[in-house]
């Protein structure tokens, strides 16, 4: 079980790492929305560069984030199975969805992605504004997404499976410093 713990700390340490770095792209976009508002509507000025770098950070902020925010289970669920369960019973629901939802979701968005990444990377595809933008760079995070998410999901389904066995008492997010409580 050490090497699954060790897997587990690893998988976690990356997705908090990564979900911290991007979580600064939320700021940025906010002050370059701003300026891009208040260069067009106050100065009559419009950078289609800027307001492109918006989408793009828009899109690591959520396709890159999203193993973070599985990490600290900030993933909208319903709680009809989940809602007044003991943690044995918490973790089967996530051990079970893991692999009945979750990784048959990453497998198709990834089959579906590949060839439409495919063809953007094959013609270098940029911006249809013309801008220096590499578009085929943003459509990669289509399957930048689902590894991410599989990822820790093997990381949820092994901390789950530790509660089942009883080798661990909660399945808990990992907190700030990047340990795991496996």
């Amino acid at each position: 079980m050490n090497g699954l713990n060790a897997l587990v700390r690893a998988i976690d340490a990356m997705n908090e790492y990564i979900g911290r770095a991007v979580s600064w792209f939320a700021l940025i976009m906010v002050l370059m929305q701003f300026t891009v508002v208040l260069l067009r509507y106050v100065f009559g000025l419009g950078f289609i560069p800027m307001q492109e770098s918006i989408l793009f950070m828009h899109s690591l902020l959520f396709l890159v984030g999203v193993g973070y925010t599985l990490l600290h289970d900030g993933h909208v669920r319903v709680d009809i199975f989940y809602g007044n369960a003991s943690a044995k019973q918490k973790a089967m629901v996530d051990f079970v969805g893991v692999f009945i939802f979750l990784f048959p979701l990453c497998a198709v968005m990834t089959w579906n992605s590949l060839t439409f990444v495919g063809q953007s990377v094959r013609v270098w595809e940029g911006s249809p504004e013309g801008t220096f933008m590499p578009f085929w760079l943003l459509k990669m995070l289509l399957l930048v997404f689902p590894l991410l998410l599989s990822l820790q999901g093997i990381s949820m389904a092994v901390k789950s499976y530790s509660v089942m066995k009883g080798l661990t008492d909660v399945v808990e997010p990992t907190p700030a410093d990047g340990g795991t409580s496996v």
